[in-house]
């Protein structure tokens, strides 16, 4: 249905993330992957989805020059906000241990920002979802980054990894959004092209 509609389209997706590609499988679009490396910096009075929504637009701008006509170029950016502030990525197991312990029987933001650009217009939109952690104890969280990895994932976790299943108690909102992508809004924005 959606790669019908968006048939004249040539659909760029500027993620190496493996859960957005994926999406993109599962909405059986046909698309290219064209990552190019930026440095995620933000201004510092940027609050919230303004930090995301100001991600997904500089994710988007190293393109710029090379859109073609009926390219499509879709890019996006996740965080974790918690008492006022962004998590993004752990550098390392220490981060990751910090950032899951101050997750720890507390409510949380994933923020998410969609941009959806070709040569002629931008198309910026994000979505929230409140997550709740149960108290995790220092032996859950040294297991789950021994033994998933979180170093790609805003706020240290995965929701849909054995950290999500044992350690989230309730959420509210899109779970595909807190996985990186809020699928039902990119869904709508696509097919109202």
């Amino acid at each position: 249905m959606l790669a019908q509609k968006l048939s004249k389209f040539h659909i760029i997706l500027a993620s190496g993330s493996p859960r957005r590609q994926q999406f993109f499988k599962d909405l059986a679009l046909d698309f290219e992957i064209r990552v190019k490396e930026i440095e995620e910096v933000f201004p510092d009075n940027l609050k919230a989805e303004e930090i995301t929504d100001f991600l997904a637009d500089l994710k988007s701008k190293p393109f710029d020059d090379e859109l073609k006509e009926n390219d499509l170029l879709i890019t996006s950016d996740t965080i974790v906000w918690l008492n006022n502030k962004a998590l993004g990525k752990p550098k390392d197991n220490k981060d990751a241990f910090a950032m899951l312990k101050s997750l720890s029987n507390k409510k949380h933001q994933v923020i998410t920002s969609i941009s959806i650009k070709n040569k002629n217009f931008q198309k910026i939109i994000n979505d929230t979802t409140n997550v709740t952690f149960k108290k995790l104890t220092t032996e859950e969280i040294d297991f789950y980054i021994n033994n998933y990895k979180p170093y790609d994932k805003a706020g240290a976790y995965g929701i849909q990894e054995w950290i999500g299943k044992i350690g989230i108690n309730k959420i509210e909102g899109s779970y595909f959004n807190v996985m990186g992508l809020p699928v039902h809004k990119l869904y709508k924005e696509l097919m109202n092209l």
